[in-house]
């Protein structure tokens, strides 16, 4: 009797806990995306008391839209660029970490640092390396690479480079993390068969390691896309979106609709599109790779 109780009463429990996690998401995800949805068929602009209904009209201005293409073209090769460089070296770093004495479980704790630290927290530290009176600067100068300051940030494709190595250096903590979690379900005998058998390094890393931390790789591929995909903190630090709104994300384009040019309808719209585009690119990722699982 007493069990019966007890366990009707952890029941309860977890099911007030279910009731509030239900609620908040409702609240803080469904209900404001809801309203943007609303918000994307309309004039809304918060300097006026009332909106219109205009149907489709801000979804067929997206379409003429020159800013919108170009920011969404900076954020799709960001995305692209900084997903493949964070996951390469997040392999390289878990392979080399994928140890169990503390000096390398002191070194994964370094790695992680990164991830956890603010955005704008980072933005700001590397603003100050990559400004021409900056670290970066004044250590290639000493050592004699270069002549004069480079304006890392000045230019558009060195902007976007900048941008591309910073995010990538905050990715990587994520995407180590991953991979060394991926790798301790690799079992060790793989390995010494392997060995026995004469495999090489890179025939290891190819048969064994390659295919059995698919399933890491396919988290790790999927969250990296996506974080890029809404990155705003960092850029609006290290640039702004300049020079000449030639960093401007997608996430900063919506963001100057809103609150620059207080167009709410259409801001609202261009959200809808940057979250369908989202959803599909990681639906799309998820689907390839998870193929590539099955196949091994």
């Amino acid at each position: 009797m007493r069990t019966r109780k007890s366990r009707a009463s952890r029941d309860n429990g977890l099911f007030a806990m279910a009731a509030v996690a239900f609620g908040l998401y409702l609240c803080f995800l469904v209900l404001p995306l809801l309203l943007s949805l609303k918000s994307s068929f309309t004039d809304e602009n918060p300097l006026r008391s009332t909106s219109g209904f205009v149907g489709l009209d801000n979804y067929g201005e997206m379409i003429h839209d020159d800013q919108l293409h170009a920011s969404l073209g900076f954020t799709l090769i960001l995305a692209v660029g900084v997903t493949i460089a964070a996951n390469a070296i997040g392999i390289a770093f878990a392979m080399m970490l994928n140890r169990t004495t503390l000096s390398y479980r002191v070194m994964r704790t370094i790695a992680f640092l990164p991830q956890v630290l603010s955005g704008v927290i980072v933005g700001f530290v590397w603003q100050t390396i990559l400004t021409q009176q900056g670290l970066l600067n004044v250590t290639l100068q000493r050592i004699g690479l270069i002549d004069s300051p480079i304006a890392w940030l000045g230019s558009p494709n060195l902007a976007l480079l900048s941008i591309g190595v910073v995010v990538t250096w905050i990715l990587t903590g994520f995407t180590t993390v991953v991979y060394l979690a991926a790798l301790q379900g690799v079992p060790v005998e793989l390995y010494d068969s392997a060995a026995i058998d004469g495999a090489t390094t890179w025939q290891r890393f190819a048969r064994i390691t390659f295919p059995l931390i698919a399933p890491g790789m396919t988290i790790s591929v999927t969250i990296s896309l996506i974080t890029v995909l809404k990155l705003y903190d960092v850029i609006t630090v290290l640039t702004g979106g300049g020079p000449a709104n030639s960093t401007r994300s997608t996430a900063l384009y919506i963001v100057k609709l809103a609150f620059t040019d207080n167009r709410f309808g259409y801001a609202s719209a261009v959200a809808m599109l940057v979250l369908a585009m989202s959803a599909a690119i990681a639906l799309s990722v998820t689907s390839l790779l998870r193929r590539r699982e099955v196949n091994f």
